[in-house]
């Protein structure tokens, strides 16, 4: 576990001892009805707790739109009988109190089967030992840190980003980079363990060497000055790990501080993000669990069944990852034939040890926690394209 993560888990597992409390005096009281085993009721409840509001809503609101898709697909093709499975939204706003505050609400109502947990590791975290205690089966999506996949009941449909980010590292050696520097998000758990672990970890096997290494805080809007000296080291490549529009700032301060040459990105530089750069943002790529490129059967028939229902709209990762997370308490439903949490538990079971093909491709697990073979795309200046010989099937 990096420095990064050790601090963010004992904040967090601070927060959780808090709502312990309420955990313990909800319980007490009996909460709803609850769900019999072997029973697969008229309607099967499932919270989602995610961010509909606040700082990472787009991310949120994306993993929506994959979850209520698969919900429709669900009970539009009767998959569990006469059982309907029913979604009960939950916006956490961002905010780590609020996240824990609905979960543990949703955990002592003896009717909800199953949770659909926030994409903040900050969030999940803090949520994953009170659903553990309650044996409520929580999926989370995103939540990339550790302390999020504990025991029985927690479950991840995201891959850790470090499992498949080595798809970019090895294309730096294909492309012959003996030296990189390196800007990343110290206030992001998961960038900060590529940034502080596996990155460095990477240099004897890939072949770079590391010049510098500069981290900078979740608020940092201005690149300039380490652009500026990155621009004077002359690096072969550059790996800038941020999120959202910083990776659009970073990559336009480069080009600008007489820098040229290829850039290594990560998932958060998607969705529209490098486009403020525009021309000055092409060479950048990047390794990602999911693109609507990819040629998958189970991929594209997704992509195919998100756009019909949003107007034409090219689904994110997120939403993909919302998708199959729903899809995996289906299977689970169907697996055990009941609803319970300890049928849905068991059949999580099932699911996890045989895998599955979905909206990410060919899914499989280690533990409870994803992994998929992941793709690259690179900004061409204009418009994300597949670099790793998956051809678009438009």
């Amino acid at each position: 576990m990096s420095r990064v993560d050790r601090k963010v888990r004992r904040r967090l597992l601070g927060a959780a001892s808090a709502f312990g409390v309420l955990f313990a005096a909800a319980c007490s009281s009996g909460g709803n009805s609850t769900v019999a085993d072997g029973d697969l009721p008229a309607e099967i409840k499932v919270v989602s707790v995610t961010d509909q509001t606040g700082t990472t809503a787009y991310v949120g609101n994306s993993q929506l739109k994959g979850i209520e898709l698969a919900i429709e697909e669900i009970n539009d093709q009767n998959y569990l009988g006469d059982s309907k499975i029913v979604l009960q939204k939950r916006d956490s706003a961002s905010d780590t109190q609020t996240a824990v505050s609905q979960a543990t609400e949703a955990l002592t109502d003896k009717s909800v089967s199953a949770l659909l947990g926030p994409v903040l590791s900050a969030h999940a975290v803090a949520i994953a030992p009170l659903v553990e205690r309650a044996g409520l089966p929580t999926i989370f999506t995103q939540s990339g840190s550790e302390g999020v996949v504990i025991g029985d009941y927690t479950y991840r449909a995201t891959a850790p980003m470090e499992t498949y980010f080595v798809k970019a590292l090895e294309r730096l050696q294909q492309q012959g980079a003996e030296t990189v520097s390196v800007l990343y998000n110290a206030g992001n758990v998961t960038l900060a363990g590529l940034g502080e672990k596996t990155i460095p970890e990477g240099q004897d096997k890939y072949g770079y060497r590391i010049l510098s290494s500069t981290s900078v805080q979740a608020t940092t809007q201005d690149f300039g000055t380490t652009a500026t000296k990155i621009a004077g080291e002359n690096p072969d490549a550059v790996i800038v790990l941020l999120v959202g529009a910083g990776n659009s700032t970073a990559m336009s301060q480069l080009r600008q501080a007489g820098y040229t040459g290829p850039v290594v990105g990560n998932p958060a530089a998607g969705a529209g993000n490098l486009a403020p750069a525009g021309a000055a943002g092409a060479g950048m790529y990047w390794a990602t669990d999911f693109s609507f490129h990819q040629k998958n059967e189970t991929s594209q028939q997704f992509v195919e069944a998100y756009r019909a229902k949003y107007n034409g709209e090219n689904p994110l990762n997120y939403a993909a990852e919302g998708y199959d997370a729903t899809w995996m308490l289906a299977h689970a439903a169907k697996n055990s034939g009941g609803a319970s949490r300890d049928d849905l538990q068991r059949g999580l079971e099932q699911v996890v040890a045989e895998g599955f093909d979905g909206a990410l491709g060919p899914v499989r697990f280690e533990g409870n926690d994803m992994r998929v073979d992941g793709v690259l795309v690179e900004w061409n200046g204009t418009e994300e394209v597949l670099l790793d010989g998956q051809e678009s099937t438009e």
